[in-house]
This record gives structure tokens, sequence and C-alpha cells, in this order.
């Protein structure tokens, strides 16, 4: 008898993870764009100014602050879903081996996360979002992070690629092994 042992690892799904990331960007700018007006204040095109104002910028913050145009949309939604992306990409590198309750549990953390890097190091780039510190903002942030892990861990397919019997650049990878037994005939 002889066997067969195969290393291999869990890669990312990348499609699940642009997913996981328009998706959760749907949900962040919706509840931003319809919560905003209720705890600040500002009309729901505020948000949109400001996301916009990060690659327009200041220009496009004055009155009058309830119209906007095409390309103060355009920019905010470039902005919100290119964010989104990259976020949901960098929380689907950490928990695509751990599932739906991980997905949720570290997605939610991860939101949190974001809402303290948005408070204390993006907001020092444009300060006009201090306004939006916030329960709401604290809260969309968590359910962004809730919603993009739960929607890559639905959308995941899980694919196993092999291993080296080495680590990859000296540092050991999470694998799985895999054996197989071949039985020998003797004739």
């Amino acid at each position: 008898m002889t066997q067969e042992t195969t290393r291999v690892r869990q890669v990312v799904d990348w499609g699940a993870a642009l997913w996981a990331g328009i998706v959760s960007g749907f949900v962040f700018l919706g509840l931003n764009l319809v919560l905003t007006p209720y705890l600040t204040g500002m009309t729901a095109s505020v948000f949109m100014r400001y996301l916009a104002a990060m690659i327009l910028g200041t220009s496009v913050l004055p009155p009058p602050a309830d119209s906007v145009t095409v390309p103060i949309i355009l920019a905010a939604l470039l902005v919100n879903f290119g964010l989104a992306i990259i976020f949901a990409i960098v929380l689907a590198i950490v928990t695509h081996q751990w599932g739906m309750i991980m997905g949720i549990l570290v997605g939610a953390l991860f939101g949190f996360a974001l809402y303290f890097i948005n408070l204390y190091a993006v907001m020092r780039l444009f300060p006009w979002f201090f306004i939006l510190q916030n329960s709401l903002f604290a809260v969309s942030h968590v359910i962004f992070g809730v919603v993009a892990g739960a929607v890559y861990e639905m959308l995941e397919v899980e694919k196993y690629v092999p291993v080296d019997d080495l680590p990859v650049n000296g540092v050991a990878v999470d694998d799985v092994v895999v054996e197989s037994r071949m039985e020998a005939t003797h004739g």
C-alpha cells in the first residue's frame, strides 16, 4: 500500500470579496444617506458632498448644500464603493478560512476599527467629516463590517491549492493535509 500526502491551503475567493464590498458599500451609503439628516440636521446630499470632497476638493462643500451635480454624485460613489471594495478585500483575506459566524464577528470588529481609523486618521486629512463623529457613523461602520463578512462567507467558494513542504518566506502557512491511499495490487 502506498500513501501520498498533499498539503493544501485555502485561497481567498476574490469574486466573493468584490461582491461583499459592493453590497456592504450600498448598505453603508444607504444608512448614512437616510439617517444622517435625523442625527445631524443636514440634508442627505451633504454626506455625498463630504465623500466627493475627498477627491474633488473642498470646493464642493459650500452651500447650497442640498444640491448635488453629476460630478459630485460620481465622485462620492467612486469614493464610497472604492473604499468599500478595498476594505471588504482586506476583511476577506483575514476571515476566509473561518466561516460565517467568525466572518460576522470579525467583520463587526473590523468595522468598529475602521470607525476609529476614520475618527483619528482620516478626519485629520479631511476635517469636514468631524460633524459625522456620532453614534450613527460608528454603527454604520460596524454594520458595514458585519454585512461584508456575512456576504463574503455566503458567496465564498472554498478553493484549495497545494503548497510546498517548506514554509512560504520562512512563515508557516495554514494548511490542510489531504491523504490519499492507493492499494497495491499483488498479481
